[in-house]
């Protein structure tokens, strides 16, 4: 299925033109440098209105499930649509249960259906206990995991030591799954006179 959208205001890698974009089946085909009404297809002017790439915002906390009091997937993905962000992944410590295994992560699926203004990916997590369910979390479909070398903030997302990564990257190798590492470190600091 073919339609154009015309705008005075189309953001291009070369600037900001006036164009109009031939759509087919969803993804931008052509653009056409000014205003363009191709015969035999639908065509829609947005007057002045920004056309742009969605923005991607690879890091984010949404909390749901099960700290809905500080945000959800309704308000959170609502408030990226109206900024301009198409896509959004999101974090495995701030929900309640910590998406950290494959039971977690279909929590967090059905918590979000019906409330996606977006596209939402998901990471999951390594902490010391789930080393054994890294495996099945990526499997599941998380992005890649996240691990921290300090207190997250969150007691349900305890810190890993280096012995635990060296545990759980050859799961990650096998899946060829990025690792995101939180790598401050705690060390004593002595004053020297």
């Amino acid at each position: 299925m073919l339609s154009a959208l015309h705008s005075t205001r189309v953001i291009t890698p070369t600037g900001v033109i006036e164009a109009t974009l031939i759509i087919a089946d969803g993804k931008i085909s052509e653009v056409l440098p000014g205003k363009v009404e191709p015969k035999g297809i639908p065509f829609e002017s947005a007057g002045d209105k920004v056309i742009m790439p969605g923005v991607i915002d690879a890091h984010v906390h949404i909390n749901e499930p099960g700290r809905t009091e500080w945000e959800g997937f309704e308000t959170a993905t609502k408030a990226a649509a109206a900024g301009g962000i198409t896509t959004m992944v999101e974090m495995p410590l701030n929900a309640s249960p910590v998406t950290t295994t494959a039971a977690a992560l279909k929590l967090k699926l059905e918590a979000a259906k019906g409330k996606l203004h977006v596209n939402v990916g998901f990471y999951g997590g390594v902490t010391p206990e789930n080393i054994d369910d890294l495996d099945a979390l990526l499997n599941a479909g998380v992005f890649g995991i996240k691990a921290f070398l300090t207190h997250s903030g969150i007691d349900d997302f305890p810190n890993v030591t280096e012995a635990d990564l060296r545990k759980a990257l050859p799961i990650l190798k096998k899946h060829d799954a990025k690792l995101l590492v939180h790598c401050e470190l705690e060390v004593e600091r002595t004053r020297q006179p």
